[in-house]
């Protein structure tokens, strides 16, 4: 169990990265300037986050929980009960809007990321993403067509689509390629 001072030092701590991205860049953001802008010591940023990876990494799992247990035991399509077509679908719209709400800090996730196939959140989608193809098209290689599509979710082209406003382009595009696969 986490000591209330600690939960309380964490969630400082993300908040001040989340203003500080808000209207610096993330070269611009360093642990010493997190620390200062969360009232906390710079050890105390490095003992709990590590590098400034983990510590955006933390920032997007923050956001990610939600989608998470929504995808877990939320109510379908999201959820479980639906069909494995509509589930990718959603999942995608779902995804698409997450970023559209956290352009920031999802392109800082990027950017400090050093070894994207490895972090939990990809593995988790990953495996979300390829036991849905293969429920619903056996005959594909789910395991590299998940992250073909995953793929498509880190890109530049991606963060233009979302910095220009054209999310609703960008699900359309998303679902369209999930319908295609899956026929």
């Amino acid at each position: 169990m986490e000591r209330a001072d600690a939960a309380r030092n964490r969630r400082a701590i993300l908040r001040a990265t989340e203003e500080l991205l808000s209207s610096h860049d993330l070269s611009e953001v360093s642990m010493d300037r997190v620390a200062a802008a969360a009232g906390v010591g710079k050890g105390t940023v490095f003992h709990r986050f590590g590098n400034r990876e983990g510590l955006m990494r933390a920032l997007v799992e923050s956001r990610v929980e939600e989608l998470s247990a929504a995808v877990e035991s939320g109510p379908p399509p999201l959820g479980p009960g639906a069909p494995a077509p509509e589930r990718l679908a959603a999942f995608f719209d779902a995804v698409v809007e997450l970023a559209t709400r956290n352009v920031k800090v999802m392109a800082a996730f990027e950017q400090a990321s050093t070894d994207r196939l490895n972090n939990p959140i990809y593995l988790s989608w990953h495996a979300h993403v390829s036991g849905l193809i293969a429920s619903a098209a056996p005959a594909l290689d789910a395991d590299l067509t998940a992250h073909l599509l995953l793929g498509s979710l880190h890109s530049d082209l991606m963060r233009r689509f979302l910095r220009t406003g054209e999310t609703h382009r960008l699900s359309d595009g998303l679902r369209s390629m999930v319908a295609a696969l899956l026929r």
